[in-house]
């Protein structure tokens, strides 16, 4: 393994983070760049370019101290930009490392506490609360940084791109484009490192083996043409809500959540099996403790090695919208015409998704109760992704990395949330190793209010980032 100081490493790692990144995230957190399905006019609006041209104004200055590094910002028609960096290595080996981000972000999502709020950053102690911060505007900071710090030592490294996209909380539709029209500058990748996804605490390295598919759309139930009095209609014409009911409790059990059907189940690895009982035993109750329960709400199960493979390996249903419904306060006495819900079904990670998705429609839609007009329009579905065999100099980096950079052994676990980008890699890449990891951590809350960037993780994400790099390049 390369020689390469830690202490150093530590210094010149927290020093870039406090002095330059930190304050560009702070900048970013303010940018409201919506992923284009939750903007689709983000063109006209301009905020994707502006957290572009923020990113970019940053690297542009760093890539200067990397001989030979390169930087563009890849732009096809009608699509999202890419920005791609190009970092040649200190060897001759032909081998090139895909380190992989993006800037696009969720929506704004309601309850968020006082003071704070999706496009308001706030810098609390170790934390950076705000939208995209750690969901994923850390990682080309991080990345970069990791170069420059093997830089700083004059450590050598196998060639370097930086991809960073900007459709990924839309399901990546851009990136396929991206990924074809810039093969020949990729060139062979052996070692994809992905920081976009979580970990199940901040006290040691965390690497996902696993993600989740997705299977989504709209279930709309009609029972009539317009809406009457509940009290003249009600037990002659069935509601909406209840037929909409009834459907779902085709594939799911309204006792425990568990979903029926082949298309959506898998046998699940003994691998993965026992990792999750390694992960629960380091969690304890952080497996559920990290979600904020109501007063007196309980998880949907005890036992913990359970409880993460039901988030990692078993398919569940939510209802993530709810259309034809007026707001309880404005709601009178009327049986509503129609029910319309969003549906989100993660699926196990080697489930065939597309097969999933058909299946679903199939049995929302057949034989609708009381001859209701039912339909649903699915969205485009996205497969999960099972990482390969870790390879033994990849694994001995990262148990190297975890006591380095957290002095603690590193855990493995899936994720129950979805990164397009690994399965696409994974068909393109077949011979590629995956470090998959991130600094989406208990209370984080990726996606929904009081998102926030725990900042010590994220310097030893980079530090974990330099040491793997390091490695790779004596392999």
């Amino acid at each position: 393994m390369a020689e390469i100081a830690q202490d150093a490493l530590r210094k010149f790692v927290d020093e870039i983070w406090n002095a330059e990144i930190v304050p560009s995230l702070t900048t970013y957190i303010a940018i409201p760049n919506k992923s284009p399905s939750f903007e689709p006019e983000w063109e006209a609006k301009g905020h994707m370019e502006k957290a572009v041209e923020l990113f970019v104004g940053w690297a542009q200055k760093k890539i200067q101290e990397l001989p030979g590094a390169t930087l563009s910002v890849e732009r096809l028609p009608g699509r999202t930009p890419l920005i791609f960096i190009d970092v040649p290595g200190a060897t001759k080996s032909a081998d090139t490392v895909m380190l992989y981000g993006h800037l696009d972000k969720q929506p704004e999502m309601i309850g968020w506490a006082e003071g704070k709020g999706p496009w308001i950053p706030v810098l609390e102690g170790d934390k950076l609360y705000g939208r995209g911060g750690a969901d994923d505007g850390y990682a080309m900071f991080g990345a970069l940084s990791a170069l420059l710090a093997l830089n700083a030592q004059n450590v050598a490294h196998k060639r370097a791109v930086i991809v960073i996209e900007a459709s990924e909380e839309s399901g990546s539709p851009d990136l396929p484009f991206y990924m074809d029209a810039l093969a020949e500058r990729i060139g062979k990748v052996s070692l994809v490192v992905c920081l976009d996804s979580g970990c199940g605490d901040y006290e040691r390295l965390w690497l996902t083996t696993s993600l989740r598919g997705m299977v989504g759309g709209t279930l709309r139930v009609d029972v009539l043409e317009e809406g009457v009095h509940s009290g003249d209609a009600s037990g002659v014409v069935p509601s909406s809500f209840r037929i909409a009911r009834q459907l779902l409790e085709r594939i799911e059990n309204i006792e425990t959540g568990e979903i029926a059907g082949a298309e959506f189940n898998v046998d699940i690895p003994a691998d993965r099996q026992k990792q999750a009982k390694v992960a629960s035993d380091a969690l304890g109750k952080e497996v559920y403790a990290k979600f904020p329960f109501v007063d007196g709400m309980k998880p949907a199960g005890k036992e913990g090695d359970q409880l993460v493979l039901n988030r990692t390996w078993r398919p569940a249903l939510s209802v993530t919208g709810f259309g034809g419904a007026p707001l309880p306060r404005d709601a009178g006495n009327v049986l509503r015409p129609f029910t319309e819900l969003k549906l989100s079904l993660r699926v196990p990670p080697t489930a065939d998704a597309k097969k999933a998705s058909a299946k679903l429609k199939q049995i929302l839609e057949r034989d609708p109760p009381y001859g209701a007009r039912v339909s649903y329009d699915g969205e485009k579905e996205g497969s999960g992704w099972n990482a390969p065999a870790t390879a033994p100099w990849l694994e001995a980096a990262l148990e190297d990395a975890s006591h380095a950079a957290w002095g603690k052994p590193m855990a493995m676990m899936g994720e129950g949330g979805s990164i397009p980008f690994m399965g696409m890699l994974g068909e393109k890449f077949p011979e590629a190793q995956f470090v998959v990891t991130g600094v989406l951590g208990p209370h984080s809350n990726a996606h929904g209010p009081n998102e926030f960037l725990h900042i010590p993780t994220g310097k030893r994400v980079t530090e974990t980032v330099a040491r793997v790099l390091a490695a790779h390049a004596q392999n």
